[in-house]
């Protein structure tokens, strides 16, 4: 399906200060898509638009409380730090209801980030579905993406896995990976987000010892 025949959406980007947030922001908004940046609060979520606005001018957004902002959404997008995941789901889990929460948290332990260490229940994406419930859809993705190339033209060889229980969510998903220039493949129900978020740590090894950058997965197959 081409890109100008979707439905543009109010898309709620939760922890926009980041440089995933700010990538999706600015690939969403190209694609005619309304951006929503929440934040903890009014003031944080308004200078995290600010941020946005000097790397993106053109980029319009509108700033909220991670609430009202998660209200506001038709498509909600978790980008905080794995610490912070719960708190901030428990702060909107009201507006949630009913709606897709991409989910794109990477259970990162520092210092040792290039070493997997999933939590307890599998996975983040398994742990947020587990804690909100059903009538919410997380899907989970973008974990293993260069964030900060999101925020520029260039092209981002690499694909991203999508993993969700609910097959209709993880379609709607996959469109918005490809109007932000990526591909996006099914990657089965939610406990299987457990494989991109260990991927995160691999790659930051491969990084490391074969001293390149911003390695990525493709993938390659035959029909």
């Amino acid at each position: 399906m081409s890109n100008k025949s979707r439905e543009k959406l109010r898309i709620a980007i939760l922890g926009g200060t980041g440089d995933l947030g700010t990538g999706l922001a600015i690939r969403w908004a190209k694609s005619g898509h309304e951006i929503i940046i929440g934040s903890r609060t009014q003031a944080k979520a308004e200078a995290a638009v600010a941020a946005l606005h000097e790397i993106s001018p053109e980029t319009p957004a509108q700033a909220l409380e991670n609430p009202s902002a998660a209200e506001s959404g038709d498509v909600v997008v978790l980008t905080v730090p794995f610490a912070h995941q719960l708190s901030t789901l428990e702060s909107v889990r009201e507006g949630l209801q009913g709606k897709i929460l991409i989910d794109a948290s990477v259970p990162l332990m520092p210092p040792a980030v290039g070493r997997v260490q999933l939590p307890e229940g599998g996975s983040a994406g398994k742990r947020a579905q587990d804690f909100l419930g059903d009538d919410v859809m997380v899907v989970s993705a973008f974990q293993n993406i260069a964030a900060h190339l999101l925020q520029t033209d260039a092209e981002i060889d690499c694909d991203v896995l999508v993993a969700g229980n609910k097959v209709d969510a993880r379609r709607r998903v996959i469109e918005l990976i490809e109007d932000a220039g990526m591909n996006g493949y099914h990657a089965g129900p939610i406990d299987n987000a457990a494989a991109a978020e260990a991927l995160t740590s691999v790659l930051i090894q491969i990084n490391r010892r074969h001293e390149i950058a911003h390695s990525g997965i493709r993938i390659v197959g035959q029909t």
